[in-house]
């Protein structure tokens, strides 16, 4: 019986050993955050429309299968450029991006795994230097650099969007002049920032000479008001009743009458 048994023991052990051989060839794992793609050397080629999504897969060992990562991505260049006035400057660029998930089989089929070196990088500085070459030195460096960026990721977007790439963002970290027209540039900047600073001040110190004129204008207006509704039979009634109230007092009093026949008496505390 253990005679019977010991070759199907070889066979099996013999058949577990040339799969653990093949395991690499014939499984693949593809983790979160990438996605892959096959190509059937013997029958259907390169299968652009089935896209493999994380998780184990069984394959045959004589297929071929391009993993791509699928996360955003980060490239930093560096490079030179002349402004519209053919002025050099050197700029630093990041932009993020990531492979478009489903379309990675024509991704593929035209750029191949090192797309970023032959896509995403050259139209990256393609796009940048297009741009730049619109726009002024002072303007890339302080006045329009947001519009110079949205301007570049335009650009760069349009083109990669039609190779199946997305472009997420794009930042110019920094950007270098020549030292003598990067002085210029910020003492330029800093007489503008004084002279505004200037015009606000005579503006403010306009506004408040306005107000007082206003304010004087409505003083002597009230004070005109008053003066013709100050009559004399007026006046004199105020000076009566204002005696009579002094009268009511119980405070001891001199009372001292006015001359002439305007006069009014005068009462005083004692």
């Amino acid at each position: 019986m253990n005679q019977k048994l010991n070759p199907l023991l070889v066979i099996a052990g013999a058949v577990f050993f040339f799969l653990m051989l093949l395991s690499s060839q014939i499984t693949v794992t593809i983790k979160p955050g990438e996605r892959a793609i096959i190509f059937r050397k013997f029958t259907t080629g390169l299968d652009k429309e089935h896209i493999m999504p994380p998780g184990f897969h069984f394959i045959a060992p004589w297929n071929d299968v391009f993993i791509y990562e699928v996360k955003e991505q980060k490239v930093e260049e560096s490079m030179d450029i002349l402004d519209k006035n053919g002025l050099s400057m050197n700029i630093e660029i990041t932009v993020r991006f990531n492979p478009n998930y489903s379309q990675i089989g024509f991704l593929h089929e035209e750029f191949g795994k090192s797309y970023i070196d032959r896509l995403v990088i050259p139209e990256v500085r393609s796009s940048a230097r297009k741009v730049m070459g619109r726009y002024e030195a002072e303007e890339i460096y302080s006045t329009k650099r947001n519009e110079v960026e949205s301007a570049i990721i335009e650009e760069t977007k349009n083109v990669l969007a039609g190779n199946n790439v997305d472009v997420k963002a794009l930042l110019i970290r920094s950007i270098r002049l020549p030292e003598k027209i990067r002085q210029a540039i910020d003492d330029k900047l800093k007489q503008e920032q004084e002279a505004a600073a200037y015009r606000y001040r005579l503006d403010k110190e306009s506004s408040e000479a306005e107000r007082k004129r206003i304010a004087a204008e409505g003083e002597s207006a009230a004070n005109k008001i008053v003066n013709s509704s100050l009559t004399e039979s007026l006046l004199k009634m105020r000076g009566i009743e204002a005696t009579i109230e002094l009268s009511r007092s119980n405070n001891s009093k001199v009372v001292i009458i006015g001359s002439g026949e305007n006069g009014m008496p005068l009462i005083l505390n004692d």
